[in-house]
């Protein structure tokens, strides 16, 4: 057997591989039609082709990886001792181990160096260094060995995760198997930035720990252990020592090993890592008060450790303010917030008004938002957005725009209200006796729960998985596979089409499964499409010209709503930004029920990101959209679907800020 572990891990892995795209599905089907094969054998096959093939994105994939690691120094009379390796697992905090970092009075004298590497052109790279802030947050257990602490902004303005990219920790199976080999990143010695590459394979899985046998040394504590899919499986921590009947450790010569030799003399027989899911079990248990867990919420919906932060965040924030206010720090409490005209319609949080007289009295600019923002107070939003554009318009050399002075129609909670609690979860896994629900689960479970929307939500994943690279005959496949006793489970429809998409993009599953899920449901439902349109037009303005900049699911109902506009608007300029109107699956079940040019758009601009699987449709090509300029940009790792990181780019505030000058 050439992976020594259960029936139920080799299923489990295999799963986890088509999932995450590890090998192509037409590789898959070649492979297990070979021979005959047994299911135990099928899921080896699987593995053992993700482990034989890697894609031409394994590389760069990893590279991405590598950028979230970094070296941990002390500061110790006037000079600089270096510890250690972290790596971050959100926006804000680094795991390290709890013999590295064991209190936060010590981390306190210590920082972190970010692209402590050479370059492809073999020479050091600059070193960014920022502190740790443990004040913040600092959880360490001596046990499972690890540290978790918080990291101060790059140069006091930026989250390090939203400049180097951080690592989504999973709480679910199926992230290895016995001899499967995995790969670390770390600083040796404290060294610069190595690589121990596929030479590593796995021997034992323990309840809490995994045992491998790879090359590391001192300095290498605290790195992460990564599968082929750069999926973070443990946290590094020590050697395992051969040893005697008696239990004593073994030096190289076979001799008891005295303390007095040094670490060189040990006989090593494999290293140590904490099982990522042990950390996240144990974080998942502790009482943190309501920030913490707010920040752990942060580490991703894989984690499990997100489940209820919303709910107890809002029901703490004084009336009026954001959710998720610990998050964004104190710019979201309510002394911050500027009053704000709010348009009472619908329940819940409700729209703004821009300024009477703003752009010369003739123009307004409508910001329109997508899924995922109830709970979230619309001054909030509105300042994040016009942040985003801000910061575009000044590269451009262009005046800059005032909050007040926006338009913001707010549908969060109203739609939340329809889809009801269940379905309108920002993306976040909630625990339940079952244990944490994937991405894929939640869809098929979404799927038989409304049966009326499934076709039209299998057809968008489908479709987007066919425009990410997945062969157009994947259903004929699966069909084909499934009919293999048990295997339908490992190849289902939302597990390979949410697989294609997050493997080929930086989008996450969650993000991917609930944009479309709402998507479908405004599509399919008429409740939900004139509910929502209905709020929306309550805040819009009536003057002769507008500027509608528009995002994700708030793109779609953007071009409903440009039938419905009030007579007195006469010139549109339209922004679609992280669209999904590119897909038929979509555009075919507008109002208009088809590809169309909007009534009263004069110009329109269509902002992708290569990177984004909301925008896979894009850019859009059918000739009955009409005219659009279509600029392809390049958002930050993690934030492909991001807002802001849209607006930032010249290519689109610059129209926008030449409509409103």
């Amino acid at each position: 057997m050439t992976y020594p572990d259960t029936d139920q891990a080799l299923a489990a892995r295999a799963e986890r591989i088509l999932a995450r795209g590890g090998i192509p599905p037409t590789t898959v089907i070649a492979g297990i039609y070979a021979e005959p094969l047994e299911l135990p054998e099928v899921h080896e096959r699987i593995i053992g082709m993700s482990n034989e093939l890697q894609a031409a994105s394994f590389l760069p994939r990893g590279s991405r990886a590598a950028g979230t690691v970094a070296r941990i120094t002390m500061r110790r009379g006037g000079r600089e001792l270096p510890l250690g390796t972290g790596f971050l697992v959100s926006p804000r905090l680094l795991m390290t181990n709890h013999h590295v970092l064991p209190d936060a009075d010590f981390a306190q004298s210590c920082f972190v160096e970010f692209k402590a590497e050479v370059t492809i052109e073999n020479v050091p790279d600059t070193i960014i260094r920022t502190d740790f802030v443990p004040d913040t947050f600092f959880v360490a257990h001596e046990p499972l060995d690890f540290a978790l602490v918080a990291v101060a902004p790059v140069d006091g303005t930026v989250q390090p995760g939203d400049v180097f990219g951080w690592n989504r920790l999973s709480i679910h199976g199926g992230k290895s198997v016995i001899g499967e080999l995995v790969n670390i990143v770390g600083h040796p010695s404290g060294r610069l930035k190595e690589i121990a590459l596929r030479d590593n394979k796995l021997l034992v899985q323990l309840e809490d720990f995994l045992h491998y046998q790879t090359d590391t040394e001192p300095g290498n504590s605290g790195s992460p252990v990564f599968n082929d899919q750069w999926e973070v499986v443990a946290l590094h921590h020590s050697g395992v020592p051969s040893t005697d009947a008696e239990g004593h450790i073994l030096r190289k010569d076979g001799k008891v090993w005295q303390p007095s030799d040094g670490d060189d003399a040990v006989s090593w027989i494999a290293n140590e890592g904490v099982r990522i899911s042990s950390v996240l079990r144990h974080l998942a248990s502790l009482p943190p008060d309501l920030e913490q867990r707010t920040l752990l919420a942060g580490m991703g919906p894989e984690s499990g450790l997100g489940g209820q932060v919303l709910h107890e965040a809002a029901a703490a924030a004084p009336e009026g303010t954001a959710g998720n206010a610990a998050l964004r720090g104190p710019q979201g409490s309510a002394e911050h917030v500027a009053p704000a005209t709010i348009t009472a319609t619908s329940p819940g949080r409700t729209g703004l008004h821009g300024r009477p007289g703003a752009f010369g009295g003739r123009r307004s600019i409508v910001f329109l938002h997508g899924r995922s923002q109830q709970g979230k107070h619309p001054e909030a939003l509105r300042r994040e957005w016009t942040a985003g554009l801000n910061q575009g318009l000044t590269r451009a050399g262009m005046a800059t725009v005032e909050p007040a002075d926006v338009w913001y129609p707010y549908y969060g909670d109203r739609l939340a209200g329809l889809l009801g609690a269940e379905t309108a979860l920002s993306g976040v896994a909630l625990l339940d006796e079952t244990g944490v629900p994937s991405a894929a689960e939640t869809a098929e479970r979404f799927a038989a729960e409304s049966p009326r929307n499934a076709q039209v939500y299998e057809r968008l994943l489908l479709e987007a998985a066919v425009a990410a690279g997945m062969p157009e005959d994947a259903a004929v496949q699966e069909e084909s596979v499934g009919a293999l006793e048990g295997l339908d489970s490992v190849v289902g429809t939302f597990r390979r089409a949410l697989g294609w998409l997050a493997a080929g993009s930086d989008v996450d599953e969650w993000t991917i499964a609930m944009v479309f899920r709402d998507v479908s449901r405004y599509l399919c439902d008429t409740g939900v499409r004139d509910a929502v349109l209905d709020t929306v037009l309550d805040t819009m303005p009536d003057t002769q010209e507008l500027v509608l900049v528009t995002h994700s699911l708030g793109t779609v109902v953007g071009v409903d709503l440009l039938g419905r506009l009030p007579d007195g608007i006469d010139r549109v300029v339209l922004v679609t930004l992280g669209s999904p109107l590119g897909l038929d699956a979509v555009n075919g079940r507008l109002l208009a029920g088809e590809p169309h040019r909007p009534q009263k758009v004069n110009q329109w601009v269509n902002a992708w990101c290569p990177t984004d699987a909301v925008a896979i449709g894009c850019p859009l090509r059918d000739p009955r959209w009409g005219s659009l300029v279509q600029p392809a940009v390049t958002n930050a790792q993690g934030r492909a679907h991001n807002i802001a990181e849209y607006l930032a780019h010249t290519d689109v505030a610059r129209p926008i800020g030449r409509a409103l000058s």
